[in-house]
């Protein structure tokens, strides 16, 4: 249960600038912004995994809808990713 999924995040949010935030919160052990493949721009959402369950659930009820670089966050539980087939067929 403590890995996080946080949606909405500004174009110039930093993985440091999420990391803080939700140290706020309880030990985070690790966090990651999603990029763009090829660009390497933000895709706009990222992952922190807390300590503990404990300290992801008040993570999630604390900062949902926090104004962070003028955007709403949303903050979630990840769901486990289900098995995604490549582009290619046959």
């Amino acid at each position: 249960m403590n890995n996080i999924l946080v949606g909405n995040l500004s174009p110039n949010v930093t993985e440091q600038d999420l990391r803080s935030l939700f140290e706020t919160q309880g030990a985070v052990q690790r966090s990651k912004m999603m990029t763009d493949r090829w660009t390497g721009l933000s895709r706009g959402f990222g992952f922190v995994q807390m300590k503990s369950d404990a300290e992801a659930e008040k993570a999630i009820g604390v900062l949902n809808g926090t104004d962070l670089n003028g955007k709403a966050l949303k903050v979630n539980q990840a769901r486990p990713q289900l098995h995604r087939r490549s582009g290619k067929q046959g």
